[in-house]
């Protein structure tokens, strides 16, 4: 996460003094300026050796995991709110990973690249699987092996007994409320059991 405005609205999302589990948490940023700014505590979890010691670096508790593996170290409610900050379109066991995060947190934050941002359906209009900085990779290179918008989770918060209790889009770092499905480029949804 690298967009400070962006940081900032996800940040807010996550009550102050919140125990917080960040999955995929990158280089850690997101969690530091919890720790900092939001009186918050916790963990990240990466796959990645540079994330894993950027973490450190900052200050950030860290463990390094395949998130595919899943989340049995973690007891049931054990965190206030579970992360998942643009990983969820990365892992092959999205749906079991979102029922995860729902069972180790009294609160999920989940964001992802929203496929149906109208610059997406554009793209694919004219023939062609849609490149932008959401979406920064050709369709042959990308590490997303999934898309989605703001309906398909809907859907699947539905299908897995869970409550939305917020939801918006980001766009160039900003909060988008108004149809988000089409103008923002960024889903992020803050959910419970």
């Amino acid at each position: 996460m690298t967009d400070n405005q962006e940081l900032l609205t996800i940040a807010s999302l996550v009550p102050e003094g919140s125990r917080v589990l960040d999955l995929g948490c990158g280089r850690g940023e997101l969690l530091a300026h919890l720790q900092a700014h939001r009186g918050c505590t916790g963990y990240g979890v990466d796959i990645a050796d540079a994330n894993v010691l950027a973490c450190v670096q900052r200050g950030v508790n860290v463990l390094q995991a395949n998130l595919e593996d899943g989340l049995a170290a973690f007891d049931d409610q054990s965190f206030d709110v579970v992360l998942q900050m643009e990983t969820f379109q990365h892992l092959r066991n999205a749906e079991d990973m979102l029922r995860e995060t729902a069972r180790v947190g009294r609160m999920g934050i989940v964001s992802f690249p929203n496929f149906a941002h109208w610059a997406n359906r554009l793209a694919v209009l004219r023939g062609r699987m849609p490149v932008t900085r959401t979406l920064p990779y050709e369709w042959y290179d990308t590490p997303n092996i999934r898309v989605g918008t703001f309906a398909d989770f809907e859907v699947l918060a539905r299908k897995n007994g869970l409550t939305i209790l917020d939801s918006l889009g980001l766009h160039a770092g900003k909060p988008v409320r108004r149809w988000p499905n089409a103008l923002a480029s960024v889903a992020v949804f803050k959910f419970e059991r």
